[in-house]
């Protein structure tokens, strides 16, 4: 069985803070990713993962040298469009530059598969600033995005309900999950398969456009929305692997 090579976009961020001590202030700064669990355990069962932190996707993203054309699936995880509309050349140099968004569209239609996991900046995200609904994949996801603020916290827990067990992307999945803490509020297209959901809410919708396949993970893959118990589950390593499979057939011959 061959691997799935995997492209991560995202999960990553910096924190800038102020320390006031008495009298003295001081301030320092933070890097972090999120997603090395992830990627780490997704390696050790065979896949072959390239990742791509958001500060570096000006420079790193390149559909025109090459980037989607070696990948089997793309998955985007809390990074915000604009992150791939507004490169330095379109807004520092008014240049002309090519639609990132566009080629990720083309990718999929091509027979590629796009996972977009939920956070602050997915979908519509934070005070609809991910703006995912105004983006070229508003047509490829499999649900409608809200033109607003889209996150639903909740702080106490909640635990997704499998409503399509036997759906090949996730038939080898735990049927009980641990609780998630948040997701990103969509609505599932009126054709495309509602896998898991809480109340009426979608948690994981799948769809087809073109010769490819797209995903739509309303909650996150790291903390904050998804806790350690989630991270540590069984069955966690194993939805990420089923769906990405589900997502790469096309690429795969299956």
């Amino acid at each position: 069985m061959r691997q799935i090579r995997v492209l991560l976009v995202g999960e990553s961020w910096f924190t800038y803070s102020v320390h006031q001590k008495g009298f003295d202030v001081f301030q320092a700064a933070e890097y972090t990713e999120g997603a090395t669990e992830w990627i780490d355990g997704l390696r050790n069962r065979g896949h072959a993962v390239e990742y791509i932190p958001a500060h570096r996707v000006a420079t790193d993203f390149d559909p025109e040298g090459g980037c989607l054309q070696r990948q089997d699936v793309v998955v985007l995880s809390d990074v915000g469009s604009n992150t791939f509309l507004l490169t330095p050349d379109v807004f520092s140099q008014s240049r002309r530059s090519p639609n990132r968004l566009e080629r990720i569209s083309d990718f999929v239609a091509a027979g590629g598969g796009l996972l977009m996991v939920g956070g602050y900046l997915s979908f519509s995200g934070i005070d609809a600033r991910a703006r995912y609904w105004a983006s070229p994949l508003a047509e490829v996801l499999p649900v409608l995005m809200k033109h607003e603020d889209d996150r639903v916290e909740i702080p106490q827990g909640f635990a997704p309900r499998v409503r399509s067990p036997g759906h090949p992307a996730i038939q080898s999945v735990p049927a009980d999950w641990p609780d998630l803490l948040g997701y990103n509020r969509v609505e599932a297209k009126s054709d495309a398969q509602v896998l898991v959901v809480h109340g009426d809410d979608p948690i994981l919708v799948v769809g087809r456009h073109g010769d490819g396949r797209a995903a739509a993970f309303t909650s996150d893959l790291a903390p904050h929305w998804a806790p350690p118990a989630f991270v540590s589950w069984d069955g966690y390593f194993e939805l990420w692997g089923s769906l990405l499979r589900w997502l790469a057939a096309a690429r795969l011959g299956d």
